[in-house]
């Protein structure tokens, strides 16, 4: 009976192998006989052997985990300290019209996918999200146990990520290349928006459109906002300079500037906004005060969240491969860790238009 956790050394003894031989059992298990892995694998279950992930990293120099690292889209920099409290279960009412998801339907699909192409070739995720003044910090902190990291750009200032990108690969989730030499993976949001704001205007005839944009340093609210004029510029109508009003990408902002919009007093014909999130909460807005969507107001989404599918009316949406974006954003990262040398790589993936009652294609549900 071996004192302590059980070793490699002890697994070798107990099966009668070398511990060169356990190693090949668990790292290159085509290398061993059937008979030899089922001998090692008796003594594992015997001892209660378990590999230490860290021992093979330090002699592989690799840690078999990928690190990814959002933005925090809440705007919370601090919270106050946790405290538990204790009594009867309480009752209370719940104001629906305030509701706000938990978290950013977008970046949950992303996350999905890359654990799902992590999970699929054997690699750990370590998850991490770059908040508020620590978000540097925390980023750095996750380079330094990682052997590569898919970010969402401006997750962090660009000379921190030129910094960390020359000690391990940097995939980078939207936003085209820079002058930077790491691999970016997004999708075709110019085109997609282009193609939406043309179906308002060619299929619905309206002329009289609004463009709810995101972050001005986002760059995927640029792209989609830059799709949008050329539509307009195409049908040789007035191209703004700047989008009508600008949001955070959440539901409550965009309700926010729902009623903002109310307030002026006239509604454009046809809204167009930069993600789903703004289009719910500019929808909620619209709802509250009466106005009906698509007979008073067309509006438009980007993304295919499906919250979209359950909105009364349901949004016509722009949708954005956003599980895919993960699985490719890991399917590059683990290429570059075997191929180190490889040129950086920019992958556009493709989009589709969603047509639904928001815009007046389908009839609305009775």
């Amino acid at each position: 009976m071996t004192k302590g956790l059980p070793t490699v050394y002890d697994v070798a003894a107990r099966a009668g192998v070398s511990i060169a031989t356990v190693s090949r059992v668990f790292r290159r298990p085509d290398e061993v006989t059937e008979a030899t892995k089922n001998v090692v694998q008796s003594a594992v279950r015997e001892l209660g052997y378990v590999p230490s992930a860290s021992a093979r990293a330090l002699a592989a120099r690799r840690s078999g985990a990928i690190g990814l690292c959002f933005p925090d889209f809440d705007g919370i920099d601090e919270f106050d300290p946790l405290q538990f409290s204790t009594g009867p279960v309480s009752v209370s009412l719940d104001p629906a019209a305030d509701f706000e998801p938990t978290g950013d339907l977008y970046t949950s699909e992303v996350m999905r996918g890359t654990e799902i192409e992590a999970w699929r070739h054997g690699v750990a995720v370590t998850i991490a999200v770059a908040r508020g003044s620590r978000g540097p910090a925390i980023f750095e902190n996750l380079a330094g146990r990682v052997d590569g990291i898919v970010t969402l750009a401006r997750t962090i200032p660009d000379d921190l990520l030129a910094r960390i990108a020359r000690r391990i690969p940097v995939v980078v989730i939207a936003g085209p290349r820079a002058g930077d030499e790491y691999d970016h993976i997004s999708t075709d949001g110019s085109a997609g928006m282009r193609a939406m704001t043309e179906h308002v205007i060619t299929v619905h005839g309206i002329t009289d459109l609004a463009f709810i944009g995101g972050p001005s340093d986002s760059p995927d609210a640029k792209d989609r906002f830059d799709g949008h004029r050329e539509a307009l510029r195409s049908a040789g109508l007035r191209v703004p300079r700047a989008p009508k009003m600008r949001g955070d990408f959440t539901r409550s902002q965009g309700r926010a500037i729902g009623r903002a919009l109310l307030a002026e007093g006239r509604l454009p014909r046809a809204l167009v906004c930069a993600n789903d999130q703004t289009a719910l909460g500019v929808l909620d807005a619209l709802s509250q005060a009466g106005v009906r969507v698509p007979e008073d107001v067309v509006l438009t989404g980007f993304d295919g969240i499906d919250a979209t599918q359950l909105s009364i009316p349901r949004v016509t949406t722009v949708r954005q491969p956003m599980l895919e974006l993960g699985r490719a954003a890991v399917d590059t990262l683990l290429r570059r860790l075997g191929e180190p040398g490889l040129p950086p790589e920019s992958r556009t993936l493709p989009v589709q238009i969603l047509l639904r009652e928001s815009c007046g294609c389908l009839p609305a549900a009775s």
